[in-house]
C-alpha cells in the first residue's frame, strides 16, 4: 500500500516516538558523492557517534537498503518514496537546486532533437525519472530509454545520449558537446525548485534524536572552508558549487517541487516506462 502524500507533513518530520531500540545504533546511509559531503561533515566529525552507524553508498544501493530494511535512515533519491510501505522526512535538509545543479546531466554528442536512445546512470533512481518526465512533458520527444551498466559513458556517441549524476558528471561536461542540465529545465518547465534526495526514515523516529540530526546536517552547511579543505578536488570550484548550484535548505518552495514531482512518480508507477534497477 503506497502512504499518501501527506507524509511530507510537518506531524510526520517529527514524531515523539522512540522507534528503535536505544541499545541498537541507528544505521545512516547516504551517497558518496560530493554533494553529500556539507551534510555528512558533522557524523564524520563524530556528531551522534555513539547512536548512529554511518554507511556510505551510491544512491541506487542505498536506495535498496532503505527500502530492504537493512539501513533507518537514507539520504536517498526522492523518486523511492512512492514504494515505500511508510516513510517519514525527518530532516530539514536535502540535496537540491533551483536552476542548473551541474551534476544531474543529459549528455549528448548531437542536439536534443537528433537524441535517439538514452542510456540511463545505473547510480540513479531520481534522475532517470527525472529525465523521463522532462522528455514527455516539456521536451515534448520520444527516445528509447535504456538501463545502462557501469561502462555506458563511453557509450555516449552518435545519437546515443546518457544521463551522468555525480561527480562523474563534472568531467563528463568538458568532454561531451552538448549538456542539458535536468535542473535547470524542470525549472523552465515547472518554475519549482528540484529535490533530488531526501534524509527519509523508514520508522519513526525521537524529537531528540531528530533534532540532534539536524544540528549534525547543519555543522558542515555552516563550515564550509573546512568541508572543502577535507575534499580536494581540482575539476570544479567546490565552492561555487555549494553555495550556486546546490541547495540544502528544504523549504516550502522545495517541499512544492517534491509534491509535483513524486505526484508524478505515484501515477506512473503502474506503467513506469522503464524498470528500473
Amino acid at each position: 500500500m503506497l502512504l499518501s502524500l501527506q507524509a511530507m507533513t510537518d506531524e510526520n518530520i517529527q514524531l515523539p516516538i522512540a522507534a528503535i531500540n536505544s541499545n541498537t545504533k541507528i544505521k545512516v546511509g547516504a551517497v558518496s558523492y560530493l554533494n553529500t559531503k556539507p551534510l555528512i561533515y558533522g557524523f564524520e566529525k563524530g556528531m551522534l557517534q555513539d547512536e548512529i552507524e554511518l554507511v556510505i553508498d551510491h544512491p541506487g544501493n542505498i536506495a535498496d537498503a532503505l527500502l530492504q530494511g537493512s539501513i533507518d535512515i537514507g539520504l536517498v533519491p526522492v523518486a523511492i518514496i512512492p514504494e515505500m510501505k511508510s516513510h517519514f522526512i525527518i530532516s530539514d535538509y536535502c540535496i537540491a537546486a533551483d536552476g542548473e545543479v551541474a551534476t544531474v546531466c543529459l549528455f549528448s554528442e548531437v542536439p536534443l532533437e537528433q537524441i535517439e536512445t538514452v542510456l540511463l546512470d545505473y547510480q540513479s533512481r531520481t534522475s532517470v525519472m527525472l529525465v523521463q518526465y522532462l522528455f514527455k512533458f516539456y521536451w515534448k520527444l520520444q527516445p528509447v530509454f535504456v538501463n545502462a551498466a557501469t561502462d555506458f559513458i563511453q557509450h555516449i556517441k552518435g545519437t546515443t545520449a546518457a544521463v551522468v549524476i555525480g561527480d562523474r558528471a563534472f568531467a563528463q561536461r568538458i568532454v561531451s558537446a552538448y549538456c542539458f542540465d535536468l535542473s535547470q529545465a524542470w525549472k523552465n518547465h515547472t518554475g519549482l525548485p528540484f529535490v533530488f534526495a531526501a534524509w527519509v526514515s523508514n520508522k519513526p523516529l525521537s524529537y531528540r534524536f531528530i533534532q540532534a540530526f539536524n544540528e549534525a546536517n547543519k555543522t558542515g552547511i555552516t563550515q564550509l572552508n573546512e568541508v572543502i579543505q577535507q575534499n580536494p578536488y581540482s575539476v570544479f570550484d567546490l565552492r561555487k558549487y555549494y553555495t550556486q548550484y546546490i541547495q540544502y535548505k528544504l523549504d516550502d518552495k522545495k517541499r512544492a517541487g517534491l509534491k509535483l514531482f513524486l505526484e508524478w512518480c505515484t501515477d506512473s508507477m503502474p506503467e513506469k516506462l522503464t524498470q528500473m534497477h
